[in-house]
């Protein structure tokens, strides 16, 4: 198993983040479920992060599996919907510690649902005490509430844990001043505030998980999660994507 080396962590910016992972992420070219070869991708640049010395955590979501809220739209209720949802993230969870620890990396899964017989209940000062020790946390569930969303999850877990920044995964390079995906002049932001983002409903996180950002002082850096390295390149402290801050500076980029 992998082993922290504490020199190693003078060529990363952070010493602790956290990643925030759409369960979609991991379909890669699957129509459902989890694409073996997409897993073990990310799973090897969080090994490499861990190499560096940077603390990680991870939360994930389980739309590649269930969506409650799209169940509960169609007349199933939004609890019962929603719970399922939250199973759904630690099925992924485990699925990410396995590639992990199959790369040689110590991991935890975390659950705020109380699931002992796969995985340890969610104890704030268990899971700094983890990332202390150099393993991966994931954290799985959510919440642990209903009609909260797993943004609004990533954000709670990382200002509890005292992360330096949130890292959102998405499917384009950072935030736009319109959808990339249908119009080809659509301008990227490299800086943005977030007033800016809630005020424009730019949509990159649902408000309240922007909104505890903001209060807690916690910047935010969306990157593409299909560039492969760009993960590295941000904890390098490269510019990559979008950074959403309380700093007053918006910035497009090309």
């Amino acid at each position: 198993m992998t082993t922290v080396n504490p020199t190693a962590s003078g060529s990363a910016r952070y010493r602790r983040i956290l990643v925030k992972l759409s369960g979609e992420a991991l379909l890669g070219s699957e129509d459902y479920g989890i694409d073996p070869k997409i897993l073990k991708r990310i799973a090897g640049e969080i090994r490499d992060l861990a190499q560096m010395g940077v603390q990680v955590a991870v939360v994930l979501g389980g739309g590649n599996i269930f969506r409650g809220a799209g169940l509960a739209r169609a007349g199933m209720d939004r609890v019962t919907g929603d719970h399922m949802g939250m199973l759904a993230t630690v099925i992924n969870a485990l699925a990410l510690q396995d590639a992990l620890e199959s790369l040689g990396t110590y991991a935890r899964v975390m659950s705020a649902l109380r699931i002992n017989e796969v995985c340890e209940d969610y104890i704030r000062r268990r899971a700094v005490r983890h990332l202390e020790k150099g393993r991966v946390v994931i954290f799985g569930a959510g919440t642990g509430n209903p009609f909260f969303t797993t943004d609004t999850a990533a954000s709670l877990r990382a200002i509890e844990i005292n992360a330096e920044i949130l890292l959102k995964a998405t499917k384009v390079n950072g935030i736009y001043d319109s959808d990339p995906l249908t119009n080809p002049d659509a301008k990227r932001y490299t800086h943005l505030t977030f007033d800016k983002v809630l005020n424009d409903r730019l949509n990159v996180m649902d408000a309240t998980a922007i909104v505890m950002c903001r209060e807690n002082n916690l910047p935010l850096q969306v990157f593409n999660l299909f560039n492969a390295g760009d993960l590295l390149r941000i904890v390098q402290g490269e510019d990559v994507g979008t950074v959403v801050s309380a700093a007053t500076h918006v910035s497009a980029g090309p």
